[in-house]
């Protein structure tokens, strides 16, 4: 029987053709298909947003926090469950990252962590909406105006999630950074979109990914001035988006009502296969939102429960043909986050309990019934066995 990978692409022939077309028409490059997803991408965000397409999400929130002018000496608060990404843009602009816990509900970033970070230095507030589960904005967002800091919301899991029936992205933060990686809700192989209502800041950013050149090579061609001809007005980057990564992209939007679909079906049998287990099931969205899903992690919930005992579930699993992941190390253990900072767990006693009980499972639009219904059975098994033998080990011991 053949192993069920963690994460698999869903990509037909429709988005082969696009890419085979977007490599006939000769614009390889940034050119109208990016131009074109940019412009459909938006309008599917609605609320009058404007976007630019990048190369990464990383990329995207580097140029957001360049636009937003962090620098030297400022401080950025993020919280420890997430990738090195959402944090190790801070350091390029060689501004400080304050890492901070997380709500043991949501596994989103705690408010009140939050506002006991905040000090004069304090820049911007980069929040991550945890699995595709928004964070809790209102609050957030009244508490960065109160202190006049920006909110940059990391949307890597978070399309097309909602909060308080608004769509991520139209929320009053400064930006939003949607991922396209392989294994998100929609891909481009590699990509990602800044996403804000403040066209100084698109423009800054749309500039700055090229090379801090004054138009892109497409611009350049549709121009009446000479096709040659630019200007560098700033020392900018490398984070353009190809058309060849947009034509996938334009054609994964189109499918991205039908992906969230199926990710909340597969979720929703996953709470009902496993509501008597002893696990936390991932938290639900407020009545009327959506939530997109991105993650399924489960956490381990009985008396003594240990690392030990989540590994061997992993190591378990795996035996089982079965692809799993943790999401996510929490920054403050890696050591150059850990030495840079003098990061102690006991200043995340969240987090800490949270890695320690912690492992997504498999959930992507491609999966077969077939193979949701062994991922439903294999983790029964997996999780009741390691139970039992534990209660029985102490049982012995007593």
């Amino acid at each position: 029987m053949s192993s069920i990978p963690y994460a698999l692409p869903d990509i037909g022939e429709a988005e082969i053709e696009a890419v085979a077309d977007a490599m006939r028409s000769g614009w390889v490059t940034t050119g109208p298909a990016a131009r074109a997803f940019e412009q459909e991408f938006a309008a599917r965000i609605g609320g009058g947003v404007h976007a630019v397409g990048v190369n990464s999400a990383t990329a995207g929130l580097h140029l957001a926090m360049e636009a937003l002018g962090i620098g030297h000496g400022d401080e950025v608060i993020a919280p420890t469950l997430t990738f090195t990404a959402t944090v190790e843009v801070v350091r390029y602009l060689g501004a400080d990252p304050r890492i901070v816990d997380v709500d043991p509900a949501t596994l989103n970033i705690d408010p009140a962590a939050i506002e006991a970070a905040i000090t004069p230095r304090t820049k911007a507030i980069v929040v991550v909406h945890y699995g595709g589960l928004a964070c809790p904005m209102d609050e957030i967002l009244s508490l960065a105006e109160r202190h006049g800091i920006a909110v940059i919301e990391d949307a890597a899991h978070a399309f097309p999630t909602t909060y308080r029936r608004e769509m991520i992205g139209t929320l009053r933060s400064a930006a939003t950074i949607f991922s396209f990686y392989a294994n998100k809700t929609m891909t481009t192989g590699e990509g990602g979109m800044i996403i804000s209502h403040d066209i100084a800041l698109i423009e800054r950013t749309r500039k700055m990914r090229l090379h801090g050149i004054d138009r892109d090579a497409f611009d350049r061609f549709r121009s009446n001035r000479p096709s040659w001809y630019y200007e560098v007005v700033a020392p900018g980057y490398k984070y353009n988006m190809s058309d060849m990564a947009a034509a996938l992209g334009r054609v994964q939007l189109t499918r991205i009502d039908d992906f969230a679909t199926k990710r909340e079906a597969i979720a929703t049998r996953y709470d009902a296969a496993w509501a008597d287990l002893p696990i936390i099931l991932p938290p639900r969205p407020l009545d009327g939102d959506k939530h997109a899903w991105h993650i399924y992690a489960l956490r381990l919930d009985w008396e003594g429960v240990s690392e030990a005992d989540r590994d061997a579930i992993i190591t378990k699993l795996f035996d089982e043909g079965i692809g799993i992941s943790v999401h996510y190390i929490p920054l403050h253990k890696h050591p150059y986050w850990r030495e840079k900072y003098d990061l102690s767990p006991h200043h995340y006693p969240a987090a800490e309990k949270i890695f320690s009980t912690i492992f997504s499972v498999p959930l992507y639009t491609a999966m077969t019934e077939s193979q949701v219904d062994r991922v439903i059975e294999a983790v029964r098994k997996v999780v009741l066995d390691q139970y039992n033998e534990r209660k029985s080990l102490e049982e012995i011991s007593c």
